[in-house]
């Protein structure tokens, strides 16, 4: 019979905060300037025109305008080609 409770019956019941990642502005959506694009970890999504990047890889919009996405071959330094997403934020006047 054992004299003590059992260790660790509490270890495991600590859980990080969320994080609340990934797109806050899909395309064809309107942003304005300073909003929010795209939470992510790390650089999975690149930037675009009109659009930046902060010290934990959010991306920005620049200016007041369009989301757009799209997809674009990049090469690497290995010779490889990588299919990479770039968001980009178009203005209202370029549109019309």
């Amino acid at each position: 019979m054992a004299h003590k409770k059992a260790a660790g019956s509490a270890k495991n019941l600590r859980d990080s905060n969320p994080k609340y990642r990934w797109l806050k502005l899909s395309g064809g959506q309107l942003a304005t300037a300073w909003n929010i694009i795209l939470r992510q970890q790390g650089e999975k999504y690149k930037c675009g025109p009109n659009t930046y990047i902060s010290k934990d890889y959010t991306i920005h919009a620049k200016i007041d305008g369009i989301v757009k996405m799209y997809k674009k071959k990049v090469w690497k330094y290995n010779a490889r080609k990588y299919l990479r997403t770039f968001i980009t934020v178009e203005s209202a006047q370029a549109i019309s």
